[in-house]
């Protein structure tokens, strides 16, 4: 049997100028595609939430909840809340970032998601040309949360897709995160 796919990088209309889809549609959506869940993760927010779920119960649909962190000093990270001491830390880490920046922007660093990411499952998404700097990044990522980080890999259509993601498996299987197929959805 083949396994179901989920994908775990959804941005709704709450990530502005970037997601195109109410929550509540990429959750309808997900669901007539016959997928096994669908993570909504808005940038340095969890706006779109409340929505996702009323359309999950709706159509049955299993969401994820969760949040895409971009970082002033690293890789932006999807991080998914695994119970609901991490859900706290998340929202708390998000004001920290929102309340250091101007309204409408979030400065967050590395050392906050560190001190805040206890119990969260944490998906690295990669430059579009990983270099030594985000391998070790990655490393770090690896050993601060151990066994609780993957590396995302998504087909940019530049041409060199298959070298890319080669180069992501290689990466991911030196640093002990597991590749996670992922689509950067941005539209229903």
């Amino acid at each position: 049997m083949t396994p179901r796919y989920a994908e775990l990088q959804c941005v709704s209309n709450y990530s502005f100028l970037e997601g195109a889809s109410h929550a509540g549609e990429l959750v309808g959506q997900g669901a007539l595609l016959g997928l096994a869940a669908i993570g909504i993760a808005d940038r340095n927010s969890v706006a779109g939430v409340v929505r996702a779920h009323i359309a999950a119960r709706e159509t049955g649909m299993r969401v994820l909840a969760g949040a895409r962190l971009d970082l002033m000093d690293g890789a932006s990270l999807i991080a998914w809340p695994e119970d609901r001491e991490a859900w706290g830390r998340l929202c708390r880490l998000i004001t920290l970032g929102r309340r250091r920046a101007p309204k409408g922007s979030c400065e967050l660093y590395r050392q906050d998601v560190q001190a805040y990411g206890q119990g969260m499952a944490l998906i690295v998404l990669p430059p579009d040309a990983p270099d030594e700097a985000f391998a070790a990044e990655l490393a770090d990522w690896a050993g601060t949360f151990s066994g609780s980080v993957w590396l995302a890999a998504s087909h940019l259509l530049l041409g060199n897709d298959v070298r890319r993601i080669a180069r992501l498996a290689d990466l991911a299987e030196v640093c002990g995160t597991p590749l996670v197929a992922t689509n950067d959805v941005v539209m229903h």
